[in-house]
């Protein structure tokens, strides 16, 4: 089971800390932005004198307004075709467990979520990388590419769109030509959409539950934490239309009861009655973070960054051999004005050995004002780690 590299390096800077020394958290998407009111207000309302078991699925009413709410886009979707999961990590684990055997295969284009390691080693899942490069924006390879890495054990492909780490949006056009591949080759195309409401610049966000002829073949995971930026109320989603794969899934819930009840009650009261200027203004704000650190790391030099076009990430290629020692570096040795800051080594986000050494992940989720600081940081221990 391999560690988290988001969160390996945290005596670290627990140590930093105790020492009086600020930590600019960089290295985890948790945001600062407020929980959306709707969410506590869900919980407030909650007045049952027992807080009992909710449906191994999750609560009814909540799933079928989880399906109300994607049938906007006109998915068709019922509520039995959602399961409501402990944070979507539980979702993908489930997902593993699910549409997999032991020594089956999933394909995934790396860097990827670092956390797919373990999930699929909790299930004996073997993962494929195809790489994809800063220099060509971690953009999709060709899918010739990509069906020449299809084995006769590869059982799905798997994508995070918008991506962790690198935050890049796949189009339309690269996963419909994912989806006729899944469908020739007959695997299960499994979408991470986590981060679906994030995405900038006018562009939008395409999901697979949209694309003709793979209802049988398509997976999502949400999450409804992310969303609403309830990180801790850990409330996720796993979505289907494959009746079979659902059945498997609910194996996997039923074992571990049900999700978090009073988190279920805020999480729909989130999705019912938050509107569209709240993600407005998330989104304006995440634009605007993202624009000042990728003009930061651009001016820095040997840096690049390309810009992110969704989520709340970005991956750097930094002018250093190896990303685990420099980070490891900054926490334990560095200090501007007080302050050192925390990043993700970006080895940790590659299945091929030897990738991602010159690289970092960075979450743009401090205000600006913090963000400022923690590059004016990174610049000047990135010129002390060179010239040592």
């Amino acid at each position: 089971m391999p560690a988290s590299p988001i969160r390996r390096l945290v005596p670290y800077a627990e140590a930093a800390k105790q020492s009086g020394t600020t930590v600019y958290h960089l290295n985890i998407g948790q945001p600062d932005i407020a929980t959306a009111p709707a969410f506590w207000e869900g919980v407030a309302a909650h007045h049952d004198k027992v807080l009992s078991y909710s449906h191994s699925a999750g609560l009814v009413q909540y799933r079928q307004a989880y399906a109300d709410n994607l049938n906007r886009k006109g998915y068709g979707l019922t509520a039995e075709d959602v399961l409501i999961s402990t944070g979507g990590s539980e979702a993908l684990v489930m997902t593993m467990m699910a549409c997999f055997d032991p020594g089956d295969e999933v394909l995934i284009p790396e860097p990827f979520y670092a956390n797919y390691n373990g999930f699929a080693a909790m299930g004996g899942v073997v993962v494929r990388p195809f790489t994809t490069t800063i220099e060509e924006r971690f953009a999709l390879p060709e899918v010739e590419a990509v069906e020449a890495a299809i084995g006769p054990k590869t059982r799905a492909l798997m994508i995070c769109n918008p991506n962790n780490p690198t935050g890049t949006l796949y189009s339309k056009a690269e996963l419909e030509a994912l989806a006729v591949l899944c469908l020739k080759h007959d695997l299960f195309l499994i979408a991470d959409e986590v981060y679906r409401e994030f995405v900038y610049d006018g562009q939008q966000h395409t999901s697979i539950l949209g694309i003709h002829g793979l209802e049988q073949h398509a997976v999502v995971v949400e999450s409804t934490s992310k969303m609403y930026s309830a990180c801790g109320a850990r409330i996720g989603a796993l979505i289907t239309k494959n009746q079979d794969l659902m059945a498997t899934a609910l194996k996997y819930a039923q074992a571990r009861l049900s999700p978090p009840t009073l988190e279920q009650m805020g999480a729909m009261a989130a999705l019912l009655h938050t509107g569209p200027d709240y993600f407005d203004e998330v989104r304006a704000e995440y634009v605007s973070r993202r624009n000042l650190m990728v003009q930061a790391l651009s001016a820095m030099p040997g840096v690049a960054c390309p810009r992110p076009g969704g989520a709340f990430y970005a991956v750097a290629r930094l002018p250093i051999t190896d990303s685990d020692d420099f980070c490891r570096w900054m926490l334990e040795h560095h200090r501007h004005e007080g302050a050192t800051v925390m990043m993700a080594p970006a080895t940790g986000f590659y299945a091929t050995p030897g990738l991602g050494r010159d690289e970092v992940r960075l979450a743009y989720v401090l205000e600006k004002a913090n963000l400022a600081l923690a590059m004016d940081c990174l610049a000047t221990g990135l010129a002390a780690y060179r010239g040592a």
